[in-house]
């Protein structure tokens, strides 16, 4: 599913989603525990699967190396719950919501 030097990631297979939206949906669905948990094993990886992933053009990434990509989106999606709010929803937000109108290419 991922690159051998990343398969301890594995286990965080459900975060491998395509659409931010339904990265979005997989963190308002998630625990506060499950996002550390995530956060906590896949954070340390994030630099060296940045360098990782430089080494592939980005139009014409092999499966392992753009589930890789799909999991660290993912990372970034649950960065803000974890390091500022301690919440899944944005604070103060009400029933705000904002849709994408194009996603980004992989």
């Amino acid at each position: 599913m991922l690159p051998a030097e990343f398969a301890e990631l594995e286990k965080f297979g459900a975060w491998v989603l395509e659409t931010e939206p339904e990265r979005y949906a997989k963190r308002l669905a998630s625990s506060m525990e499950e996002m550390q948990a995530f956060y906590d094993a896949a954070f340390p990886h994030l630099e060296p699967a940045a360098a990782h992933l430089d080494g592939f053009p980005v139009d014409d990434l092999p499966e392992a190396e753009r589930n890789l990509l799909l999991l660290m989106f993912s990372l970034v999606m649950v960065s803000f719950p974890i390091e500022v709010w301690k919440q899944a929803r944005v604070p103060d937000s009400g029933a705000a919501y904002l849709d994408l109108v194009l996603e980004p290419r992989v």
